[in-house]
């Protein structure tokens, strides 16, 4: 029988290739992982324990919370508030960053998290996931906004766990993509997907076509050649997926290759960008760019964006190279 490689294992291979490592970081991740199978029991079980629909509040962003959205949140603040690892927290659900409390110890590390990316889905019973990323901090301090307020490439660990037919764990620490899929039956992330790479090049976008008319022409250009098939400058037929779950559509680049793009709109000026830099952007752009592929603005690269805000929404265009940096020509031109 094939030797299982379980995710502490995997992280405990990793750090011992760096002498002097305190074995807080593994622990870390274990807390992380445990937050995580819990959400995909909650989320497993839907409405069978009543925990569907609208629970009638807005987040920071003035959207509509799931029940789960609540839940969740709670689920990750609770499973790592404890810990001694973390000298703060910061929430997509939360208005401020999350201290931790004063009969805790402090760690050095910060976590930001999406709990539970693409809630929308889940009254329909569509892929959600769980986004998270680690940054360094001074150690033993009550951590402040300017903490947080870092660069996407000062992040020493980012992932996400996506709850579909099966639960998989998707991480990197800077060296590579690896997968683990949970093992319902040991309660463990097995790896099952070592070193992920994007293909270079996609015959698929995935894409909100309803905002077709706000986009910037860049973008309009991109599309419309893809729409022209084989007849266009692209000279390839294209497919278009969308799920509305960033989750869902990253791991389908890693695993396919393709190009998700929410660029800049002109629907409604007060908000021309969609997802979140620190929760949502920076983690898979780092994820992203250890499997080979870019991440982007259209303009810029995502981990280069220093934050001003712990809400800051961008622009996103992210999967296969060659697709991306096409896009990323065409805004350039102009």
């Amino acid at each position: 029988m094939t030797n299982k490689v379980t995710l502490t294992q995997f992280i405990i291979e990793q750090q011992r290739e760096f002498p002097g490592t305190s074995g807080s970081f593994t622990a870390l991740l274990n807390d992380i992982a445990t937050a995580c199978k819990k959400i995909s029991h909650i989320v497993n079980r839907g409405e069978l324990i009543g925990v569907l629909g609208s629970a009638e509040s807005e987040n920071i962003q003035g959207e509509v919370q799931k029940k789960l959205d609540i839940i969740t949140n709670d689920i990750m603040v609770n499973a790592l508030n404890w810990t001694g690892h973390l000298a703060g927290m910061a929430s997509e659900e939360i208005d401020d960053i999350i201290k931790i409390p004063s009969h805790y110890p402090k760690g050095k590390y910060l976590v930001l998290f999406d709990p539970l990316d693409g809630s929308s889905n889940i009254d329909v019973n569509l892929a959600v996931g769980t986004i998270f990323s680690i940054l360094r901090c001074r150690e033993g301090i009550d951590a402040d906004l300017q903490d947080f307020l870092r660069k996407g490439s000062e992040q020493v660990c980012a992932g996400f766990v996506l709850y579909g037919p099966s639960t998989m764990m998707v991480l990197t620490t800077g060296h590579g993509v690896n997968a683990f899929t949970l093992d319902q039956d040991i309660g463990e992330f097995i790896l099952t997907h070592r070193n992920m790479r994007i293909p270079e090049e996609t015959a698929e976008f995935a894409v909100n076509m309803t905002n077709q008319r706000f986009w910037q022409p860049p973008v309009q250009r991109y599309i419309a050649e893809c729409l022209q098939g084989t007849e266009g400058p692209l000279g390839k037929n294209y497919n278009m997926r969308w799920i509305a779950s960033l989750v869902a559509e990253v791991y389908r680049i890693l695993t396919r290759g393709g190009i998700f793009m929410y660029p800049l709109d002109s629907r409604n000026p007060a908000k021309p960008a969609k997802l979140r830099l620190m929760y949502e952007a920076n983690p898979m752009a780092f994820i992203i760019e250890q499997a080979g592929g870019v991440c982007s603005t259209g303009r810029d690269r995502i981990l280069d964006i220093k934050p001003t805000d712990i809400h800051q929404r961008v622009p996103l265009i992210l999967g296969s190279k060659q697709e991306v940096e096409r896009v990323v020509g065409y805004h350039l031109e102009g």
